[in-house]
């Protein structure tokens, strides 16, 4: 017996390779828009956040990849079905301490998100493991405490409020069909013990050299294929940021984001296009935060560009279902809104 789990491409059955041929045109049109304008004046705005852009985020959505591709080849489906798939409220709670686990930016997270559902993951999982680990994860607590001081808790605990609220309303809708049954959830034993399989499993894998090439061929072979899902939606993201970040003035953004309703719903909206890495963001939103002194604007800036943002939208759209993405955001936004107007009345 291996300990690696069999590989069961059930994600990329049907999907042939010209229905994925669209994202290496994306990465490849990106990346020559980027050289291209190095040269011409006008660009060099645009390729300098460009290529900045790409730096920032390299590093969180190679881990993120890389540790897809990992899960892809030892995590068996029936492990994450146990956990992640079953119509309980203890599976959010789960599904939100892993995002609190992971150590990855919003990128990083995508990667690992869809990894989970194509691993079996429920909807209602995914969904509050993708909302929860941008902004509660270790690393990024420490990041935001660093900036806000103890306000940064106040924005922790309500991004983890928003995640498990749409979690537990999804596991409603899941029920009710409202949104779309994850196709790639296998059948499993439910008194399956996922400490003693993986004893059996760690005690019969045979670490010869021919075993580790070939499990790392799979895990290769893994990463390259949720990198087809992902990267396509990453620089397409990457690109209308760095046209954001290039040509729209600073102050426009001090102008029209004070701490009333209007500023709030103009937050959300640039938050939609600019959101790019919660490190990288967590910055701007202080930025935002020391010139308007309005707290809720900053988190509506933070919750809503990982809620919000084109390639998240488009990666839930694309593998958990059209439903559910529209739910996320429906459900997400007015929650987002009015924890950002609780904190501009009170702190």
């Amino acid at each position: 017996m291996s300990i690696h789990s069999p590989r069961n491409h059930v994600c990329c059955e049907g999907e042939g390779k010209s229905k994925r041929k669209w994202v290496w045109w994306v990465v490849g049109a990106s990346l020559a828009a980027g050289v291209f304008s190095s040269f011409i004046p006008p660009l060099n705005s645009f390729a300098k956040a460009f290529w900045e852009y790409l730096v920032l985020i390299a590093v969180p959505v190679g881990v993120g990849l890389g540790i897809g591709g990992v899960m892809d080849r030892f995590v068996p489906k029936e492990y994450v079905a146990k956990l992640l798939a079953r119509p309980r409220k203890r599976t959010v709670l789960y599904a939100t301490g892993l995002g609190l686990l992971a150590s990855a930016c919003s990128h990083g997270i995508l990667a690992l998100s869809m990894e989970l559902h194509k691993k079996g993951a429920s909807g209602p999982a995914v969904i509050s493991f993708l909302l929860a680990s941008p902004w509660a994860n270790f690393p990024v607590t420490l990041l935001l405490i660093g900036l806000f001081s103890w306000k940064g808790f106040l924005i922790i605990l309500a991004a983890v409020s928003v995640a498990l609220t749409i979690g537990l309303v999804f596991q409603v809708f899941d029920e009710k069909g409202w949104i779309e049954k994850n196709r790639h959830t296998p059948a499993f034993d439910a008194s399956l013990s996922i400490r003693s399989d993986f004893k059996k499993r760690f005690k019969a894998y045979r670490p010869s050299f021919s075993q580790l090439k070939t499990d790392g061929r799979a895990v290769l072979r893994g990463t390259f294929e949720l990198s087809e899902m992902i990267l396509g939606w990453v620089f397409f993201g990457v690109v209308l940021a760095s046209l954001i970040h290039a040509y729209v003035p600073t102050h426009f953004f001090h102008t029209f984001m004070g701490p009333n309703l209007l500023g709030l719903v103009a937050t959300l909206g640039f938050a939609s296009i600019l959101e790019v890495c919660s490190e990288g963001t967590a910055p701007l939103a202080f930025e935002i935060y020391r010139q308007t002194q309005a707290l809720g604007n900053s988190f509506v800036f933070l919750s809503a560009g990982v809620l919000t943002d084109y390639t998240e939208i488009g990666l839930v759209w694309s593998n958990l279902g059209r439903r559910t993405a529209l739910w996320m955001v429906f459900l997400g936004i007015p929650q987002i809104l009015i924890w950002g107007w609780l904190f501009n009345l009170f702190f």
